[in-house]
């Protein structure tokens, strides 16, 4: 077996290198290198100090942490060429300030899935991360947002903790944040904490029990979240500023006929629109470039088709191609027949 190997050995490398004779042990590497071999995909990289025991830090990409899944209860040694860090899915309950102080190029902490507690998270143990894009923090018990996060985050996920409040410092100066997801937490109100992230284009707060809908909008918003919620009623023209905004998703609320103003959601861009359990009487007016529109379990009476089409005619239809309405107190037959001009691309109208 062994003059196997030793023919083997002597078949991969060069004639010159597999020779007894020469001197360098390690002229073996660079031959390697010279077939294409990176020596990080060969040698761990111990820069600012060596991976955890508990951790794996694959020698191909040296720059990424992998803690996820251990078991673990505190946080392991960070080395300081770490830019990827993924500690989800263990028990860890507190973040000292020490924990990333020597880690200070990370680009994604992934922290989700825990047992993080908002007064065992440092005061300034994210303050350094000044090049942090992701922060993944869901599924933990946090009751506020961690103080002085970095303004460099791209996405921040809060959502499934006991967030019952958002001070306007909190996410104050976050410009480049797109995605914030605050969803199923404990949330009553927001004031003015949206204020200033004008680069949002994603928010997620539903599941809260917020009473109405949330002031200062970033006018970026590609989707909105809002569903349930115990909100009542949307202000006046509160759509009007969102040039961008296709998705709004409000179910499970408590919105009334008298809690919409008039053209509320008569407006073009909109491509999907969910109102579905809630208290509305009638459908709402909407745009004609609205493409799906939920609105089951509800207690609309009537199928009026001017919601859909101000006029029907053969220039002048909706865009519908999913609308929902079983669940209320109209049957099939409250369809009229001039629905399949204005609705000619609705795939199918569930009554």
């Amino acid at each position: 077996m062994s003059g196997l190997c030793v023919f083997l050995l002597a078949c991969v490398l060069p004639l010159s290198l597999a020779s007894p004779d020469r001197q360098d042990p390690f002229l073996w590497l660079s031959a390697l290198r010279g077939r294409g071999y990176v020596e990080g995909s060969l040698l761990a990289d111990t820069t600012g100090g060596e991976c955890p025991a508990e951790c794996d830090c694959p020698p191909s990409f040296p720059i990424a942490m992998y803690c996820d899944g251990r078991g673990l209860t505190a946080m392991p040694n960070v080395p300081s060429r770490m830019k990827y860090l993924y500690l989800q899915h263990n028990e860890i309950s507190a973040m000292p300030d020490s924990a990333l102080a020597n880690a200070t190029n990370l680009v994604w902490v992934m922290m989700h899935h825990n047992a993080l507690s908002t007064d065992k998270i440092g005061k300034r143990v994210f303050a350094k991360l000044q090049g942090l894009e992701r922060l993944y923090l869901q599924h933990n018990n946090l009751t506020r947002v961690p103080p002085n996060l970095p303004r460099s985050l791209r996405d921040l996920r809060l959502n499934n903790n006991n967030i019952n409040k958002i001070t306007p410092a909190a996410l104050n100066g976050m410009d480049n944040l797109t995605i914030l997801y605050l969803h199923d937490n404990a949330l009553t109100e927001m004031g003015m904490s949206l204020r200033g992230l004008n680069s949002l284009t994603l928010l997620d707060v539903s599941g809260n029990k917020l009473k109405k809908v949330p002031d200062s909008l970033p006018e970026r918003l590609h989707q909105l979240y809002l569903e349930s919620n115990a909100i009542s009623a949307v202000p006046e023209g509160f759509l009007s500023k969102f040039s961008q905004l296709q998705y709004i998703r409000m179910a499970h609320n408590q919105l009334t006929d008298n809690g919409i103003p008039p053209n509320t959601f008569n407006v073009s861009g909109l491509v999907e629109l969910d109102l579905s359990f809630n208290q509305l009487e009638r459908i709402p007016l909407v745009s004609q470039t609205l493409e799906h529109l939920y609105l089951q379990a509800n207690h609309i009476k009537e199928f009026t088709l001017g919601s859909f089409c101000g006029v029907v005619d053969v220039m002048n239809f909706s865009k519908l191609r999913t609308l929902r309405l079983e669940g209320n107190e109209i049957t099939p037959g409250d369809v009229p027949s001039e629905s399949a001009l204005c609705l000619r691309l609705a795939n199918s109208i569930d009554v």
